[in-house]
């Protein structure tokens, strides 16, 4: 364990190498940060791999979370989705519901009404 743990300090030490080239305004740019962090997180599964720690692992997870706390913590989806207000979302759900017994209604006394057609 005390290996592996001096092997992700490492790969944290990496990454952030790899973050000294990213300036500020593109942090939250996941075509300028995918390369760090996916090295990041391949070094330390690579590494416990290879002393079969098992991955994921609390170590591990320690680093990625590290990662998002120190850098990442501002990015934000630039379209964040909210949920619809309950009452809304309810007659979202509902409306439909009540419509199939409807719509069933109205093609079974349609088809008894009509003629067969050739």
């Amino acid at each position: 364990e005390e290996m592996y743990a001096n092997i992700s300090q490492h790969c944290w030490e990496l990454f952030v190498e790899l973050m000294g080239n990213v300036s500020a305004t593109q942090l939250c740019e996941w075509s300028v940060i995918s390369r760090p962090y996916s090295l990041l997180q391949s070094c330390l599964e690579d590494w416990a791999d290879r002393l079969r720690y098992g991955y994921p692992n609390a170590l591990a997870e320690q680093y990625i979370f590290r990662s998002h706390h120190h850098y990442f913590h501002n990015c934000t989806p630039p379209h964040q989705v909210l949920d619809p207000p309950e009452d809304v979302l309810l007659a979202m759900i509902i409306a439909p519901i009540c419509l199939i017994p409807f719509l069933v209604t109205l093609v079974i006394w349609r088809s008894k009404d009509g003629k067969a057609q050739p």
